[in-house]
C-alpha cells in the first residue's frame, strides 16, 4: 500500500484564537473548513519562538539538542551554535530514505549563512526541492535571501505582481501538482511567513476588514473567548486574562483609527495566507489524492508583541537580510510604528504591537518568547480522512512539537533511524499522537520549554513556569488554563519535584545557563 502524503503547514506568529475555528473574527474559510472537519487539538504547544519551535518541529528534538537553542545567526547567538547541525537528523531526510519526494517552499530560519550555500541549508537537510527564504522575516514584496535550490531568485520579486504569501503557496502547489501525477508519496512542508511582521497586504484585502476592529482589543478579547467556548474548544477553566497593564483600554486610545488600520493588515495577512491554504486543499483534490493526504496546520509561536524597529533604530534599518534598503521602485522605507503612516504598502515596515498581540493570544496571558501559555499555545489542525483523522474530533490531550516527527513516522510507517551519515542519531524525543488524535486516551507524559531563560514544567494537569531571573509559579491547568492564580505557595513539594525534573531535563538537553 502506498504511504499517505503529508502536507506540513506552518504559520509564523500567529495567535491561538486568530483562526475563525479557534475563535477568532479573521475570515478563513479553508482553515475552518480543515479544523470543523478533521481534528482540532486544544492543548498542543510550540516552543515559543521562530528558529527553535522549526527546529524542533522536524527533528524530533528540543532546540538545544539541535544547535538552536535561541534564533539562527552564525553570531552564536546566547552561546548556541545558531545552525541546525549534522547530530540531528531531520523529517525529511527520514522520509526521503524512505522513498518520499520532498519539497519546501517558504521560511527556513535555521541556518547561520544566508547568502551562500551551507549544510544548514534546507538543500542540505532532506529537501530535495525549495524555494524560500533563508532568513527570519522580511519584506512580503522583496524579501531578502530568496532561493530556488541554491541559486538566487531576487529577480522573482521584481515582477510587480510578487507578493510573498502567494510565491509561497504557488511553488507548494506546482510541487505537489508534480509528485501526485507521478504517483510517488510526497513531504510537503509550507512554512509562510504570514502573519509575521512586517503588516504587509494588498489595500484591497486590508479594506474588507474595514470596521471590523473598531471595537477595539478589550471588547473583541471577550468576544473571542466566547466563540471559543462556542467551538467547543475551552470551557469555563479557561477565564480571560486581564488586558496587558502596560497597555490602555481601547477607550483611551487617542488614534482609534490609525490602531484599528494595523490589526486590519494582520487580518489580512492571515486571510491572504487562508487563500494559499485553500488552493493547496484544491490542488490535492484536483490530484485526486486529498483524501489520503496527512495536512498538519500550526503555528510557530504565540502572537508577537515586539514594536518595531527593533533595538537602535538605524541598526535595524541596517540589516539587509530583514529590511530592504529601497522599494522596489527606488522609493523611501518608513521603517518602525509611525502614527503619521497607514502600514500595508511596501514602503512601510511596521508590527501590531502588545495589545493586538493578546488579542491574537486571547484568552491567554504573554506572548511569543516566552513560555507561559500566551506564548506556546497555538492551533493545531490534522486533516486525513482515509486514516481515520475527520470528523470534527476534539482532542484535549497535552502534547508539543517533539511529538509531531514520531506522528508523522508512524503515519508514514517509517522507523526513526539509530544512525545516519555513520554516527549515532539522538533518539526522538516525543511521542506519536496517532492514538490521541483517533479518540483513544493515553497517558500524561513530561513536557518541557526553555528560551531565553524563559522555562516550564508541564505533567498531567500542573505546569510550573517562570520568566527568566522570576521565581517559579504553579498553576492547575484543568482549572485554570489562562494561568491567573499561583499555586506555589500551596505546594511547595510539587514545586520543588518538578523544579528538580526540569534542572534534570535542562543538563540532559544542553540548555545553557543565563545570567
Amino acid at each position: 500500500m502506498k504511504p499517505p502524503n503529508i502536507v506540513l503547514i506552518l504559520a509564523d506568529d500567529l495567535g491561538y484564537s486568530d483562526l475563525g475555528c479557534y475563535g477568532g473574527e479573521i475570515r478563513t474559510p479553508n482553515l475552518d473548513r480543515l479544523g470543523r472537519s478533521g481534528v482540532r487539538l486544544t492543548q498542543f504547544a510550540n516552543t515559543a519562538r521562530c528558529s527553535p519551535s522549526r527546529a524542533s518541529l522536524l527533528t524530533g528534538l528540543h532546540p538545544h539538542q539541535t544547535g538552536i537553542g535561541v534564533l539562527a545567526g552564525n553570531g552564536t547567538p546566547g552561546g548556541y551554535p545558531g545552525s541546525l547541525d549534522d547530530r540531528c537528523v531531520t523529517v525529511a531526510e527520514v522520509l526521503a530514505d524512505a522513498g518520499y519526494a520532498t519539497g519546501m517552499s517558504g521560511k527556513w530560519h535555521l541556518s547561520g549563512p544566508l547568502w551562500e550555500p551551507h549544510e544548514s541549508w534546507p538543500t542540505r537537510r532532506g529537501f530535495a526541492d525549495f524555494f524560500g527564504t533563508l532568513s527570519g522575516c522580511g519584506s512580503y514584496y522583496d524579501p531578502a535571501t530568496l532561493f530556488r535550490g541554491e541559486t538566487d531568485a531576487s529577480a522573482e520579486t521584481r515582477d510587480p505582481d510578487f507578493f510573498y504569501t502567494d510565491a509561497i503557496t504557488e511553488h507548494a502547489v506546482e510541487f505537489i501538482r508534480g509528485q501526485a501525477a507521478a504517483a510517488r508519496p510526497f513531504l510537503s512542508y509550507v512554512a509562510y511567513t504570514a502573519p509575521h511582521w512586517p503588516l504587509h497586504a494588498p489595500e484591497e484585502d486590508v479594506a474588507g476588514y474595514d470596521g471590523v476592529y473598531a471595537a477595539g482589543w478589550d471588547e473583541l478579547r471577550a468576544r473571542r473567548l466566547d466563540r471559543l467556548r462556542a467551538e467547543g474548544l475551552l470551557g469555563v477553566e479557561s477565564a480571560l486574562s486581564g488586558r496587558d497593564p502596560a497597555q490602555p483600554p481601547w477607550t483611551a486610545v487617542p488614534d482609534q483609527a490609525w490602531e484599528a488600520r494595523r490589526m486590519q493588515v494582520y487580518a489580512a495577512q492571515v486571510e491572504r495566507m487562508d487563500r494559499g491554504v485553500g488552493r493547496i486543499l484544491d490542488q490535492l483534490a484536483a490530484s485526486g489524492v486529498l483524501d489520503d493526504t496527512l495536512v498538519v496546520f500550526l503555528s510557530d509561536n504565540g502572537g508577537c508583541a515586539e514594536i518595531l524597529p527593533l533595538g537602535d533604530p538605524e541598526e535595524f534599518r541596517a540589516k539587509r537580510h530583514i529590511v530592504p534598503a529601497r522599494t522596489r521602485d527606488g522609493g523611501e522605507m518608513r521603517v518602525g510604528n509611525l502614527f503619521d503612516v497607514d502600514p500595508g504598502p511596501e514602503h512601510t515596515y511596521a508590527s501590531y504591537g502588545p495589545a493586538w498581540a493578546n488579542l491574537s493570544n486571547t484568552p491567554f496571558r504573554f506572548y511569543k518568547r516566552w513560555v507561559h501559555e500566551g506564548g506556546i499555545a497555538t492551533p493545531f489542525i490534522v486533516h486525513w480522512p482515509a486514516g481515520d483523522l475527520a470528523g470534527g474530533r476534539i482532542v484535549r490531550t497535552p502534547f508539543q512539537l517533539t511529538d509531531v516527527l514520531p506522528t508523522l513516522l508512524d503515519i508514514a510507517g517509517v522507523e526513526y533511524p539509530a544512525r545516519r551519515r555513520g554516527r549515532a542519531v539522538p533518539p526522538a524525543e516525543g511521542r506519536s499522537m496517532l492514538p490521541a488524535l483517533r479518540g483513544a486516551p493515553i497517558p500524561d507524559a513530561w513536557l518541557f520549554w526553555e528560551h531565553l531563560g524563559n522555562a516550564a514544567i508541564r505533567r498531567g494537569r500542573w505546569k510550573l513556569v517562570r520568566e527568566h531571573a522570576a521565581p517559579w509559579e504553579l498553576y492547575d491547568l484543568d482549572a485554570d488554563r489562562s494561568e491567573l492564580t499561583d499555586l506555589s505557595e500551596r505546594h511547595p513539594g510539587l514545586v520543588s519535584e518538578l523544579a528538580g525534573a526540569y534542572r534534570r531535563w535542562a543538563d540532559r538537553v544542553g540548555v545553557l545557563a543565563r545570567s
